[in-house]
């Protein structure tokens, strides 16, 4: 976790926006650029439809020989620093853009720090508004038509950019936009909080992240303040494992901890299923007709908002079927794009620069093409790294017209292969135990890691409760790019279980170790996380309406993986791990028929899982 540097917003746990609420790390290769020394601040109160006033710090070039366009960013994670003569330092999407000659502007959005108004989480849009209705996308509008209008020596063309929680502002900004704006770069967007992006995955909670995240920034700001929650949730133990375990059952988090503090917290409680109020804060349905140019950016590994990219890309894509609208994907974590070189991440290599390559080459390109007329914009469909191969890859489309869908079935004695088992009648099984669950990592933390998406899973692939399947050692590459789709033939002696699907790309055992190895990791039969991903069986057929399982009865289980672009190398063995609990990273599943949410310690109880050799896992090969 990158720790944030302003004092006032420190958190406990891996947060939504690393990249906008703390000062980037210099990247290597990034010289020093002294953004007071060339720039002048002013600060603005900009009144909104409904006569609320946001807070928006704005950043002018002192060069004013020319005009430049304004890029905003709207964040919920503080505009500040706050005062005339104190500055961010550096501004804009990358370093690149303060010494190119932008306006930057950050805004607090409605209810955040210093602006006014009441902050909703996700807030939902209003499909047909009245004359004084706001949502994000009024905000927006009313801010930029303010900025045009007042901010001296702008060009009149407006771009937006976001990663996270201000990515979310950024593709809802791009929704019934003002004229002005030209491009909007949703950066690891929010997307939908219930289906897959940070909070819950199939149903299933994301136990840490919630908890550490909402305990400092669910806090509640009774007024405009320029400065948020000064003290971190004290733990009392750097383990996270133990300190959730020893928590007990989910209704204890406000019980022991919060006390009634956190209210988005609690209104999570109140909707454990897919109802009418997740599905408001659902933004895909909402991007059509989208006007500005749009690149969406993510991480393959990013552990809170890949969902996100991967989702508003592809709904903007089947909903403005007339928009400028790509796609962009790195090796990278959360933000990772922006502030880091995006060279590794954990043990695992990626063979170059991919960040500083894609600030360059593609970031700076776009906003320069459409915000200045400047160069020619030469980007394809979608621009995505393909991980194993460490190269970049260029798509007409994405997921690629020319994959193939092919299926990997779990057979007989830890096999995992292309044909069809002999007997899809027989089964492997385990006994999954609440009281002892699968760690998500095998090391001490307090919450979510970042590298956990790409970390050794061989601790887990030791335990009785975890299946394991692996393909011979690959005699070709083995290329996959597109969704993943597990189909599990399986029964539970409960009533309900998770289901935890994880594809991993075994290393020869011959493979050598990284240099240098400051963490001393053996490289020879890593089994590296490529895609893992929960589902609560209870949403099988619903995420609005759960249902039971029948305890024993044979069921098929369907469901849909965030995409991969991976290739398993010769020499290497794809592997497929089924498990039931992946703890703390999730909330533990009692295995019986409740709401979770509101189960007592009695709710939870060992259960049989089988899983039978006609399950397989679903993906898309290219050649």
């Amino acid at each position: 976790m990158l720790r944030i540097r302003l004092s006032a917003l420190i958190f406990t746990g891996c947060l939504l926006c690393v990249a906008l609420i703390t000062i980037p790390r210099q990247a290597s290769g990034q010289q020093a650029f002294d953004v007071k020394a060339n720039y002048s601040k002013s600060e603005h109160m900009i009144t909104m439809r409904d006569g609320a006033k946001l807070f928006a710090a704005a950043y002018s070039p002192k060069d004013t020989s020319q005009r430049y366009p304004i890029l905003l960013c709207r964040t919920p994670y503080s505009a500040g620093p706050y005062g005339p003569e104190a500055y961010r330092e550096p501004i804009g999407p990358s370093p690149l853009f303060a010494r190119e000659g932008y306006i930057i502007v950050y805004q607090d959005v409605r209810g955040a720090f210093m602006s006014e108004g009441t902050y909703v989480n996700v807030r939902p849009q209003i499909a047909n508004k009245g004359p004084k209705d706001i949502d994000e996308s009024t905000d927006t509008y009313d801010t930029i038509d303010w900025l045009v209008k007042n901010i001296p020596n702008n060009n009149g063309r407006v771009g937006m950019w976001g990663i996270s929680y201000p990515g979310f502002y950024a593709a809802v900004g791009a929704i019934d936009a003002h004229p002005a704006l030209k491009a909007a770069s949703p950066q690891a967007p929010i997307a939908d909080w219930f289906i897959g992006d940070d909070f819950h995955h199939n149903g299933t909670l994301f136990l840490s992240h919630a908890f550490n995240f909402f305990s400092g920034f669910g806090r509640p700001r009774p007024k405009p303040t320029p400065t948020g929650p000064s003290d971190r949730f004290k733990h009392g133990t750097p383990d996270g494992y133990k300190f959730f375990l020893e928590m007990g059952p989910l209704a204890n988090a406000d019980k022991k901890y919060f006390h009634g503090n956190i209210a988005y917290w609690n209104e999570m409680m109140e909707h454990p299923n897919y109802d009418a109020y997740w599905q408001a804060r659902n933004t895909l349905p909402h991007l059509k007709n989208i006007k500005p140019a749009v690149m969406t950016v993510g991480g393959w590994f990013d552990a809170e908002d890949l969902f996100g990219a991967l989702h508003t890309y592809s709904s903007v894509e089947k909903q403005s079927p007339g928009a400028y609208n790509i796609l962009v994907m790195g090796p990278w974590f959360h933000g990772g794009w922006s502030r880091s070189d995006g060279d590794s991440l954990g043990d695992v290599r990626f063979g170059s620069k991919t960040g500083a390559f894609y600030r360059e080459n593609i970031e700076l390109p776009f906003f320069n093409y459409y915000l200045k007329d400047k160069g020619s914009l030469k980007l394809p469909e979608a621009y995505v790294f393909e991980t194993g191969s460490n190269r970049w890859k260029t798509y007409e489309q994405w997921p690629p017209a020319s994959a193939r869908t092919q299926n990997l079935y779990f057979d007989a004695n830890g096999n995992l292969s292309f044909t069809p088992p002999a007997e899809s009648k027989s089964f492997d099984e385990y006994v999954s135990d609440p009281a002892t669950p699968v760690p998500f990592i095998n090391n001490i933390a307090i919450g979510m890691t970042r590298e956990y998406m790409v970390d050794d899973q061989r601790f887990a692939a030791r335990r009785p409760d975890v299946l394991v399947y692996q393909t011979q050692p690959l005699t070709e590459d083995f290329t996959i790019a597109g969704p993943l789709k597990p189909s599990l033939v399986v029964s539970t002696s409960g009533s309900d279980s998770d289901f935890v699907v994880k594809l991993i790309d075994v290393y020869p055992d011959d493979a050598p170790d990284n240099q240098p190895n400051p963490s001393g990791t053996k490289m020879g039969g890593y089994q590296m996380l490529v895609r893992g991903e929960p589902m609560r069986a209870k949403f099988r057929t619903s995420f609005a309406k759960p249902e039971p399982m029948t305890p024993n009865k044979i069921e098929k289980i369907e469901f849909l993986m965030p995409d991969v672009n991976h290739t398993f190398l010769k020499g290497h063995r794809v592997m497929v791990q089924i498990q039931s609990t992946w703890f703390p990273l999730v909330d533990r599943n009692p295995q019986k028929f409740v709401d979770i949410y509101e189960a007592k310690p009695s709710d939870f109880q060992k259960a049989t899982q089988r899983v039978y050799h006609s399950s397989r896992l679903i993906v898309s090969v290219v050649k």
